[in-house]
């Protein structure tokens, strides 16, 4: 019942902390909760403690007070709660691709060697297959179990205790969820109002000076917005002494030349992440890789867990890389629909959506509560992701560009409204 209950009550907590609905039911918060910061602006470090047992003193103190992250409802519980078969569900809240893999990676699956033999601990082949794509030596390159590994794995080989990283939401939540985890401080510097949503460089150049960060980390195309950050942007930031981590998770759908992952080894405070999980359509197999400097690289590979990346994990993106005429034909699939969904969301009064150059939508519900919308469009099994927080998102929702027949399902509910 305790932990049922202490669980509960971090989730609850969580969901207040970062303004996200919960999608499962919640018990009232214990009255061990509470919420604290350091009194400076843009400076935060939220806490979330649930009531003591004997045992606890054993957990390290900052973990205490940790929120745990707001993961999206997995598709067979989703369809459980829903008391609709998946194949009914329209599934647009995850920036999941709805074409699914190439081919080839089903075939390379279901012929497995040696799936009773440890995976190469340097991901040899698909690194090699990566350095000849992305035109950087395998030297710098590194696979991880998901580009969120990478991250939790460059902050515990950078960050001491109550060192800092510069974040600029609105934008992915695993930056600063992975730096409490690892005892570190967030700075904010919140990007420019809607609909730009570019960074403020200025206001970042002043963070690094006040708060001397070690990390300052950047996406583009952004979540959930979906804006670019310009390569004049990049350049000045990489003046800073800070080492810059550019996510690049939806790069394909803005045009793979906005890349700057082969611009790695000419500077040594520029990582570059990647993923598979998008354009790939890999994202239940969990692939990331990511480019570092050399002076980082090494220590990284020091701390990384020796088997990180399994067997059918490297099999299933080697065999995705070897047909690359699949995942130019899905990326202008989902570029196209893009369009679409984006003239169609337009059509309806109450939505003011947001261009984007990443393979989803934001939309703004004018006149209407935001959280109502998504979950009516719930009610009739399609899943959209609503946000509360931070003031410059709130009360919009978030549509992820999926097939044709999906987008039509879209506007037929949104017709009843």
């Amino acid at each position: 019942r305790f932990l049922y209950s202490a669980y509960s009550a971090a989730r609850r907590c969580h969901s207040i902390a970062r303004g996200l609905e919960m999608s499962n039911s919640l018990t009232t918060p214990t009255a061990g909760m509470f919420f604290a910061g350091n009194g400076s602006r843009g400076h935060r470090r939220v806490r979330c403690r649930a009531t003591s047992t004997n045992n606890t003193h054993y957990v390290r103190k900052h973990i205490l007070d940790l929120a745990p992250y707001t993961a999206i409802v997995p598709f067979e519980v989703l369809s459980e709660q829903l008391g609709r078969a998946p194949e009914d569900i329209v599934k647009l809240d995850a920036n999941e691709n709805p074409y699914g893999p190439p081919p080839e990676v089903a075939e390379a699956l279901s012929s497995l060697r040696f799936p009773h033999i440890y995976p190469d601990p340097e991901s040899r082949a698909l690194r090699k297959a990566l350095a000849e794509e992305c035109g950087v030596p395998m030297e710098y390159l590194l696979v991880g179990c998901g580009a969120d590994e990478l991250i939790d794995l460059l902050m515990r080989v950078i960050l001491d205790p109550n060192d800092v990283i510069i974040n600029t939401p609105p934008t992915f939540g695993m930056y600063a969820f992975d730096c409490a985890v690892n005892a570190g401080i967030v700075v904010d510097v919140p990007r420019l109002p809607p609909p730009s949503f570019q960074v403020d460089v200025e206001g970042i150049q002043r963070a690094v000076l006040e708060h001397k960060p070690k990390l300052l980390f950047l996406t583009s195309p952004n979540n959930p917005d979906g804006s670019v950050l310009s390569r004049e942007d990049l350049d000045v930031l990489l003046k800073l002494p800070v080492l810059v981590v550019l996510d690049e998770a939806y790069i394909e759908f803005s045009g793979i030349s906005t890349s700057r992952i082969s611009d790695v080894p000419k500077y040594d405070n520029l990582i570059v992440l990647r993923t598979f999980s998008k354009r790939a359509a890999l994202a239940g197999m969990r692939v990331g890789y990511g480019a570092f400097p050399k002076g980082i690289i090494e220590y990284v590979w020091r701390a990384k867990q020796p088997y990180n990346v399994s067997v059918a994990a490297e099999v299933a993106a080697c065999a995705a890389l070897s047909n690359p005429e699949y995942l130019q034909n899905v990326k202008d699939l989902l570029v196209t629909e893009r369009e679409r969904l984006f003239n169609m969301l337009s059509d309806f009064s109450f939505l003011s959506p947001y261009p984007s150059a990443a393979n989803f939508i934001l939309c703004r519900v004018e006149g209407r509560d935001a959280l109502e919308v998504k979950e009516r469009l719930a009610s009739e099994g399609i899943m959209v992701r609503h946000y509360a927080n931070p003031a410059s998102i709130s009360g919009c929702i978030r549509v992820s560009v999926g097939k044709p027949e999906q987008t039509d399902a879209l506007r037929r509910v949104l017709a009843k409204f």
